[in-house]
This record gives C-alpha cells, structure tokens and sequence, in this order.
C-alpha cells in the first residue's frame, strides 16, 4: 500500500521541468570543474535518467555546455533589463543589486557561465561571447538613452572600451567575492557603481 502511495505521489516531470533539472546539475558541475573533466553520464546519473534521455535534450557535451551559459546569460539580462526613462544614476543600485542577488543565489550556474571562455571548444567560447556581448549591448543602450550620459557619446569613442572592461571587473569582483563572502553586498555593489561612473565619467 506504501509502495503504490509512493508511486502516485512521484510527479512525471514535464519537458521544460527535466530540461530546467539537466541544467541545473550541469551547472553546478561545470561549476565545481573544468569543461573536460564533465562527463555526460555524471549528468545523467546525478539528474536519475538514462543517458539517452539526455541525449535527446542536448545531443552533445558542447550543445549541453553552451545551453547552461545561454540559460544564465538570459537570466542576467532579465535581472539588470534598464527601465525606459530612469536616470542610469538611479537604476545603477537596483540593478548591481538584483545582478548580486543572482549571484549569490545561482552562485554555480555564475560560475559555470563563466568558466565558458576558458573551454578549448570554440562553439563554446563563441557562445560565451555573444552573451558577454549582450550584456555590453544592453548597458550601452541605456548609457546612451541617458540625458546625463547619451549626449557625450557622439564625441567619445572611448566608452565602448569602458564598459567592456567594467563587465570584466565586475566579473572578478563577484567571483572573488562567491570565495570570500566578508564584504557585504552593499559594499560590492558600491564598489562596482564607482567602477562604473569612473570609468564613463567625462
């Protein structure tokens, strides 16, 4: 009687939800270790499914790596999204805030999407790249829409450069902070609003 109870409380997972299930422990591995130290069956095993049944979600290692950066880097984006008409001053904190927060809550799934640009794949690396792309894009965007900011754009060529190597201090500040967590999330988040401001001041 327990056995059948049992049977009837256990859940079919629906496609999104196995798929949600697979990146999440490839996250966390591709976290802990190197692209070529991740194996396909530990995916499997650890998730409780066949290696065929993976096999149909993602067909390769490659396809399976660059879909775990691909669900983070959507992630980010949605978190620092810029609000049409919001002063960037303004919604710098609340941004750095949210994209902290990411941080620390999907810690392994950060540190995985940034283990992409060091794989010898270059699928993977490429991937990688476009979302780091992103990322530029959508803070240029904003910068530029800004009334403090956007009307010096024009006769600067210099903040493109700034903006790519403010996402790259950012970078390392939140992975040195992910091993070393004594600052508080305030003083991060300053830390990094300074960086930028500095860095695109006149």
């Amino acid at each position: 009687m327990a056995a059948n109870q049992g049977e009837r409380t256990r859940r079919r997972l629906s496609t999104g939800e196995r798929r949600e299930q697979l990146l999440s422990v490839g996250a966390r591995l591709f976290s802990d270790s190197p692209y070529d130290d991740v194996w396909i069956e530990q995916v499997a095993e650890i998730a409780g499914v066949s290696r065929g049944l993976l096999y149909h979600y993602f067909p390769t290692k490659r396809d399976f790596f660059a879909a775990v950066v691909e669900r983070e880097s959507e992630r980010m984006l949605r978190m620092t999204a810029a609000v049409p008409g919001v002063p960037v001053r303004e919604q710098l904190t609340a941004g750095l805030d949210a994209y902290l927060e990411y941080v620390r809550a999907h810690a392994h799934g950060y540190r995985a999407f940034h283990r992409a640009d060091a794989t010898g794949d270059q699928a993977v690396r490429r991937v990688y790249r476009q979302a780091i792309a992103a990322q530029e894009r959508q803070i240029l965007e904003a910068l530029s829409a800004d009334p403090e900011f956007g009307p010096a754009f024009e006769a600067r060529t210099d903040v493109r450069l700034a903006v790519r190597g403010w996402l790259a201090f950012t970078t390392a500040v939140c992975l040195e902070w992910l091993r070393d967590p004594e600052p508080a999330r305030e003083q991060v988040r300053d830390l990094c609003a300074r960086a930028l401001l500095g860095a695109i001041a006149p």
